[in-house]
């Protein structure tokens, strides 16, 4: 089955070649034969009722020193492409939803998006975490200085974050007796007028921020778990953690099966939990990173078995509409 596969993504040539989890997929995407076509948000347009794009054909490569070309590029109904891996990094901010409306419409005219452009509005990757009561630590969403100050108050030592963000970028920890509780709140919330997120801070932590990835709701068996480094409270890569891959645990399966009803019905193929302990903190559905990380230490082609899974149910779709 010949598959054209688009990717929304950040600038390719910023990448970083060694850790970078959509260039796994799109090489495996490549293996099979299937033809890319590389896009950025800015390449997206809707005219005439119709989602296009200028869109230019990718080609990837295993060397770090040329890893990609490009071809020129072409405007092109988004229709005419079996399936778009959304990829556009966070911030979740005005640009990334219009990227979704525009995603929405190319759903109409028979285009498969992964993961859905609205569920991509929906799930917001803080929140969602708070639909599942029974695995999230204690917790408050709120833009609201009293309501925060009275959380920290019970608690004692919280985390406060953005609602938009990733990397561990804007977080904060919050000890009892914090001299600047103040101007984090103010600066977070700017001034009561953002919701933000503030969590109870799980000591779990020192063990890792675990990175657990699900295609079409089901676990891969082995995680990432996300070290933070000396005197650092964030675990994420990006603000200098460590990773060290590891089997699931049974409480991290356990989680797994709590969220996979709201992953089938939301249609969301490819997820990254996060968990610290035995604590769900976010769903992430953006743009899940870690692939390269657990196929390096497992050989777990996590790629692979997403493309896979695409092609699978592109087939099924086929059937069904022939």
């Amino acid at each position: 089955m010949s598959i054209a596969l688009g990717v929304v993504m950040d600038p390719i040539s910023d990448i970083n070649f060694k850790k970078d989890s959509t260039l796994a997929m799109l090489w495996a995407a490549q293996d099979r034969g299937w033809d890319l076509y590389y896009m950025e948000q800015q390449d997206l347009y809707i005219t005439g009722g119709l989602a296009r794009a200028s869109m230019r054909k990718l080609q990837v490569f295993r060397d770090p020193e040329h890893y990609y070309e490009l071809a020129e590029a072409e405007r092109a109904d988004l229709g005419s492409l079996d399936v778009v891996l959304m990829r556009k990094d966070p911030p979740f901010d005005s640009e990334f939803l219009y990227s979704t409306y525009i995603l929405s419409v190319a759903e109409r005219q028979g285009c498969w998006v992964v993961n859905p452009a609205q569920s991509l509005r929906n799930a917001n990757e803080k929140v969602t975490a708070t639909l599942f009561p029974d695995c999230a630590p204690p917790h408050l969403v709120s833009a609201n200085d009293q309501l925060i100050r009275e959380f920290h108050a019970e608690h004692q030592d919280i985390i406060l974050k953005p609602l938009d963000g990733m990397g561990g970028s804007g977080i904060f920890r919050a000890k009892a007796n914090e001299p600047n509780l103040g101007v984090i709140i103010e600066t977070l919330t700017v001034h009561g007028q953002q919701t933000i997120m503030v969590q109870k801070y799980i000591p779990e932590i020192t063990d890792g921020d675990k990175r657990i990835l699900m295609i079409d709701a089901e676990p891969i068996d082995y995680c990432l778990a996300r070290l933070p480094s000396q005197g650092e409270t964030r675990a994420n890569l990006a603000a200098g953690g460590q990773g060290r891959a590891q089997p699931l645990s049974d409480r991290d399966r356990w989680i797994c099966d709590k969220v996979k009803l709201f992953l089938q019905e939301s249609q969301l193929l490819f997820v990254g939990l996060d968990v610290i302990g035995d604590y769900l903190t976010e769903v992430n559905v953006t743009s899940p990173t870690c692939i390269r990380e657990i196929d390096t230490a497992y050989a777990t082609d996590i790629g692979g078995r997403l493309m896979d899974c695409i092609a699978d149910k592109l087939s099924e779709k086929a059937a069904q509409n022939s």
